[in-house]
């Protein structure tokens, strides 16, 4: 049976802007049929790493927020700490991020609470049994929530090859040791010919993995690297990359035994924001140039059919000259794997499957396109 994912595009009119396209895409979508009277609402989402303005704006947070609440439910925004060391990597800085965003109760209705405690080594460990984890390390807020809503930025990721449901759901509530033990051998490799000795990879580096050796060229020390990635978000050479496709499948597979564990034994309903479609991750402090125009919003209570149906409408569209995706020279035609063009030696379509397999949701989807 076909997963229904619904869908609006960006054209609006006199009396018809997003923000009422949006509240008629989640109703019609059936987030009603939830039964969120006197209930806890986790709203997953990313507040966005301080400097990098691709993440989903408030406005659009304030609408389903308002909607839930009319419905009797009790909301909040929430997100686990990153494993790297930036400004979301402690409960307040996090918070402080989230503030400067405008994730606040004036501006999106609804109050913060970062899912994995100060430091982020507050979890709750949840029976997976998968292929790869036993026991996914949840944000114990997260857990807590009687149900789960994921609002996710759809865009590029230089490891995952794209972040949407799957890995704001898996990745994103995970907590610090989660994180950890999905990068766990996703380690980066560099290819040597194409370093050019900035040092940016060293000094981005938290973990001390990354030298120069006395012909400035990088060297991991895969004794001290946990796979966070961050040499790969700051190499702008090509240097610093992810490791083989077989190392990539199992990455995604991961995030999405994560993504499980989350939304398992509970209603759980998930939206796709296809705007400013960057060719990074939000955890970036910049947002470069998107690589397709912007494309609309989706959503389903399937999170496997919901990202398969973003990135078959981003394949679709045509890439935006001068970006990262042009600069990959991606021929434009229907069906082009534009995430896979700019992010050599991921394998986004693993995960998906690998979801499927596990009962996370279904590839066979139906798009109902709103107005």
């Amino acid at each position: 049976m076909k997963a229904n994912v619904f869908f609006t595009d960006m054209k609006t009119k006199p009396g018809n802007n997003l923000l009422k396209k949006l509240d008629r895409l989640i109703k019609a979508s059936g987030i009603e049929k939830i039964d969120f009277e006197g209930k806890f609402v986790a709203i997953k989402l990313h507040f966005g790493e301080p400097g990098n303005l691709a993440y989903i704006r408030p406005d659009y947070v304030f609408v389903l927020v308002d909607l839930i609440k009319k419905l009797g439910g009790k909301p909040f925004l929430t997100d686990a700490n990153t494993l790297y060391f930036g400004k979301r990597s402690n409960a307040v800085d996090h918070l402080d991020s989230a503030v400067q965003h405008g994730f606040n109760p004036l501006s999106a209705n609804a109050n913060v609470v970062i899912a994995d405690g100060i430091r982020g080594t507050e979890f709750t460990a949840v029976e997976v049994n998968g292929k790869h984890i036993k026991q996914a390390k949840i944000g114990t807020a997260i857990m807590d929530a009687d149900i789960f809503i994921s609002l996710a930025h759809f865009k590029g990721h230089e490891q995952a090859g794209f972040g949407g449901a799957l890995k704001n759901i898996g990745m994103g509530s995970a907590s610090r040791a989660g994180k950890l033990e999905m990068h766990s051998n996703s380690q980066p490799i560099v290819r040597i010919e194409r370093c050019v000795g900035c040092n940016m990879c060293v000094k981005h580096c938290n973990y001390g993995a990354i030298t120069l050796n006395e012909s400035r060229k990088a060297g991991i020390d895969y004794t001290k690297c946990v796979g966070c990635g961050q040499c790969v978000a700051y190499c702008a050479y090509g240097s610093a990359v992810m490791g083989d496709e077989e190392e990539a499948g199992k990455f995604v597979e991961k995030i999405a035994e994560y993504a499980l564990a989350v939304v398992q034994n509970r209603p759980s309903f998930h939206i796709n924001f296809i705007v400013d479609v960057s060719p990074n991750c939000d955890c970036w402090s910049n947002s470069d140039r998107p690589i397709v125009p912007n494309i609309g919003i989706a959503a389903s209570f399937d999170p496997v059919a919901l990202d398969l149906a973003c990135a078959d409408l981003v394949n679709q569209s045509p890439p935006i000259s001068y970006s990262q995706v042009h600069e990959a020279d991606c021929e434009y035609h229907p069906g082009t794997d534009k995430f896979g063009h700019i992010h050599h030696n991921t394998n986004w379509h693993a995960g998906l499957v690998h979801g499927e397999k596990i009962g996370l949701g279904c590839l066979d989807y139906e798009l109902i396109r709103l107005d």
